[in-house]
């Protein structure tokens, strides 16, 4: 039977976002201190991978206002979890970074995602295993060509 590429595609699609849901849902379960939103959470990671980056900077790479950002920026240093600096350059700008706090916080939820997501690949049959395996650079160029079409709008 033939396949149909859009059906595939819608179905990939939901497969990811229910893939992601499950993962959160999973981890939250042993999580001690307060829960994260996943904006608060992207801009940590934005942050993260970006040390100093600026409000504006980082909106425009989060798709959202800068009055959200600032928003988000407000919440998470009253957390302990962000640091905003005025930026020497310009007075009016500041540059963010991420805690301690917030860096061990991030790197344990990783280490626990790559754990409980390592364990359930594990679990599965060397056929579905070879499958995925050779599934990931595909899935790799469709994060990248998604990237691209976010960033430069093609």
């Amino acid at each position: 039977m033939d396949r149909n590429p859009e059906e595939d595609a819608t179905e990939l699609a939901e497969l990811l976002v229910g893939i992601q849901r499950l993962i959160r849902r999973r981890l939250r379960q042993d999580l001690e201190g307060p829960r994260l939103r996943g904006a608060q959470v992207e801009l940590l990671r934005l942050v993260r991978l970006n040390p100093g980056i600026g409000v504006a900077a980082a909106a425009k790479e989060l798709h959202l206002a800068g009055n959200s950002v600032s928003t988000l920026v407000n919440q998470l240093v009253a957390a302990g979890l962000l640091n905003r600096e005025t930026d020497p350059q310009d007075g009016r700008a500041v540059r963010l970074t991420i805690t301690g706090e917030a860096a061990e916080r991030m790197g344990g939820w990783d280490a626990r995602r790559g754990d409980l997501v390592s364990r359930r690949v594990a679990a599965l049959s060397d056929q579905d295993r070879a499958a995925l395996a050779a599934a990931l650079p595909a899935l790799r160029g469709l994060a990248e060509g998604l990237h691209k079409e976010v960033t430069e709008g093609i």
